[in-house]
């Protein structure tokens, strides 16, 4: 029986024979948007305390009514004269939102738009060219799969996606995909991009921070010279495809979850689909053409002791239009301990969140389904 014959209602009752669904649900979403599935399957159906709750139905496609103009940072004005206040805005935004938008960049046009035309080229492929970098192991260099932990996840996100480590580059690269034939060429380009923006980011933060990144009396030792440990830092590629879905009142993108690095460098095309929590409520983010859209993750919330705030954030999906983003995720290097900055920790504040590492938030995304800050709750102290 094809799942377009399923019924959405609170009752549901499964129609289809459960290996056939299993299969179908393994290849992914993009795999039932191709064969027309008219109803949304009963394993993408979230909870109604956790659907998108403003959407209004009958429209089509479903809209969402609170939009969110995001501080917007001019990178290029942080190398001239004006350079105290873009600082004084960096902290404002990383206090208060927990990201923001960047443009002037400086990342060249044609090296952002490539990067979005072969991620998508790359979804455009057969299934059979995609399955090859199917994964459940988290350590392997590059995975493709479908919803949030295919195999965790107790209910299903709609969204596919390519995963690929990059660093150290010359290790990673042989195990990144092959076609498209230019994936390769055109993605390295954009990685070193978004590391060499990520770092210049990371320095105006410090600098916000009140943390003198010339000054002598910073050690490696006291974790203070975090530039350093970024510079060989972490860095991971995600490429988010989001078909469109039949019922995207009844589903989510992508559910809600904090990044757990320093930074996340978003490059999204004109439809509209990330949110975030703001004032205790969801909010579309509206795209700015060209620009970075940029997450404080949990490391740097770690690392400032609590002053700049990881974000929670999620997606969601349209009826009529695919979305695809390319999220960079960087952090320090997988066995470096991140812990709060002993400059940033005094009597009156004291620290707050007990040492960390990568291996560890792996070792809880493994065992557990994400929800929410979950993983950064856990590593709290007061």
């Amino acid at each position: 029986m094809s799942l377009s014959m399923v019924r959405v209602d609170e009752n549901r009752k499964e129609e289809e024979d459960p290996l056939l669904e299993s299969q179908l649900y393994q290849k992914g979403v993009k795999h039932l948007s191709e064969n027309v599935v008219a109803k949304l399957p009963k394993k993408y159906i979230w909870p109604v305390s956790e659907r998108p709750n403003n959407a209004t139905k009958g429209e089509v496609p479903y809209t969402f009514k609170s939009n969110l103009n995001l501080p917007i940072i001019d990178f290029a004005e942080l190398e001239g004269s004006n350079r105290s206040q873009i600082l004084k805005a960096l902290a404002n935004a990383c206090e208060h939102y927990g990201c923001f938008q960047v443009v002037n960049h400086g990342i060249p046009c044609d090296v952002t738009s490539s990067m979005m035309d072969v991620g998508k080229r790359f979804f455009e492929l057969p299934f059979e060219e995609r399955e090859k970098y199917m994964t459940s192991n988290m350590h392997s260099p590059v995975r493709y799969g479908t919803s949030f932990n295919q195999s965790k996840d107790r209910v299903f996100s709609w969204r596919d996606f390519l995963k690929f480590m990059c660093h150290p580059l010359s290790d990673m690269l042989p195990h990144w995909p092959s076609s498209p034939m230019d994936f390769r060429k055109l993605a390295v380009a954009y990685v070193n991009e978004t590391k060499h923006l990520f770092l210049m980011l990371m320095e105006a933060i410090v600098e916000s921070l009140g943390l003198a990144i010339t000054n002598n009396n910073i050690t490696r030792q006291d974790n203070d010279n975090i530039l350093e440990e970024l510079k060989d830092g972490s860095q991971l590629m995600v490429v988010n495809f989001y078909p469109p879905c039949p019922e995207p009142h009844l589903t989510l993108g992508m559910p809600p979850h904090s990044d757990y690095g320093f930074l996340t460098l978003l490059l999204q095309d004109e439809v509209e689909g990330l949110q975030i929590q703001f004032q205790e409520k969801w909010v579309t983010v509206q795209p700015i053409p060209g620009s970075f859209v940029i997450n404080v993750g949990d490391h740097l919330e770690i690392f400032s002791n609590g002053r700049y705030k990881s974000v929670l954030h999620r997606a969601i999906v349209n009826s009529t239009r695919p979305r695809i983003s390319v999220a960079s995720l960087h952090s320090v290097p997988v066995t470096t301990t991140i812990r709060p900055c002993p400059k940033l920790t005094t009597e009156t504040n004291p620290r707050r969140y007990m040492d960390t590492d990568f291996a560890t938030f792996l070792e809880y995304a493994s065992s557990s389904e994400p929800k929410k800050k979950n993983f950064l709750e856990s590593r709290k102290l007061i």
